[in-house]
């Protein structure tokens, strides 16, 4: 099984392939095998260190339990272990993820992505119990803890942190939901059992409280500005990380994208990006409003012309 010693660096956050038809509510295999193979082999070729799939971005709500079969094994034979691949198994209720995790089980797959049943608030004690179930009933996949608290409704705090890491298959964890102390005493407990990779914005300040690598949805827009951010930490240039993370976030005073445009958005503006092609976006996110759309287009502008900058540093680190 893997260890928490071999995850770490830039972790793409994997769309969910999809075919032209993909918007028609008619359809029922929507899963895009080519535009996964070509995606998944530029991002590894280009440098990514671990890759997640069928997270919240990765569409697992949207998808069919045959079209989640059919990424899962693809994307687990295209990577071919070639780096840590993390299959997304959340779901409204734990026999769903035990159904999910013996698919990814049965694949060459690191391990599962998963948060806790949503829907219905879970208490602390049966979030532990859920971790112990899927642990117990799946010895030999590592798992990544996926903490999103306002879609997964409740906080993985640090008590309920400490009986979690207790779990020998708990490996990593994907987070961006703490402060600098919370997160520092989580590192404190954490450590040599747990690899925490947090949001692309907050590597440069927490890689040294302990983050050893970060989750991007963005690298499928062209990874070269993350993978300057991550071999700028690497070498210990916090001037340059800090000014790469400058350029990564949004302008001040910027509103937060709302739950509706933020994960769906991402993939909009991935495909005016053209580094991968993505596919459209499923049912029901099919009316994007034009406010939307524009947004997107000027992200993707704006990420190609950083991906120019950074790529012949990320070629001279190389």
């Amino acid at each position: 099984m893997i260890s928490s010693a071999d995850l770490g660096g830039l972790m793409a956050m994997m769309p969910a392939f999809a075919n032209d038809d993909a918007a028609d509510i008619h359809a029922t295999n929507t899963i895009s095998v080519e535009r996964l193979e070509s995606g998944l082999n530029r991002m590894i070729g280009d440098g990514a260190n671990v890759i997640a799939t069928t997270g919240s971005f990765g569409e697992f709500h949207t998808l069919l339990p045959e079209e989640y079969e059919t990424i899962v094994r693809a994307a687990a034979e295209i990577n071919d272990r070639r780096v840590p691949l993390f299959v997304g198994a959340t779901g409204l209720n734990t026999r769903e993820v035990m159904r999910k995790c013996a698919i990814v089980a049965e694949t060459s797959a690191a391990g599962v992505l998963i948060g806790v049943p949503f829907y219905f608030p879970s208490s602390p004690a049966n979030a532990i119990r859920f971790y112990r179930d899927i642990a117990e009933n799946f010895p030999t996949l590592g798992i990544m803890i996926y903490h999103n608290p306002p879609l997964h409704n409740v906080k993985l705090s640090l008590p309920i942190m400490k009986e979690i890491l207790e779990i020998r298959q708990v490996v990593a964890m994907k987070d961006s939901h703490r402060e600098p102390v919370e997160f520092m005493r989580l590192m404190d407990m954490a450590q040599g059992k747990m690899s925490v990779f947090v949001n692309q914005l907050q590597y440069a300040a927490f890689q040294p409280l302990g983050a050893p690598g970060f989750w991007s949805i963005d690298s499928w827009m062209g990874p070269w500005p993350l993978l300057a951010l991550r071999d700028a930490m690497a070498r210990g240039d916090l001037a340059r990380a800090t000014e790469i993370t400058l350029a990564l976030a949004p302008p001040v005073g910027t509103p937060p994208a709302s739950l509706s445009w933020r994960e769906t958005a991402a993939k909009i503006r991935i495909r005016y990006a053209g580094y991968v092609d993505p596919g459209p976006l499923r049912p029901p996110f099919v009316e994007i409003p034009t406010e939307v759309d524009d947004a997107a287009r000027r992200k993707a502008d704006q990420w190609k012309a950083l991906c120019d900058e950074c790529r012949a540093e990320v070629a001279a680190a190389a």
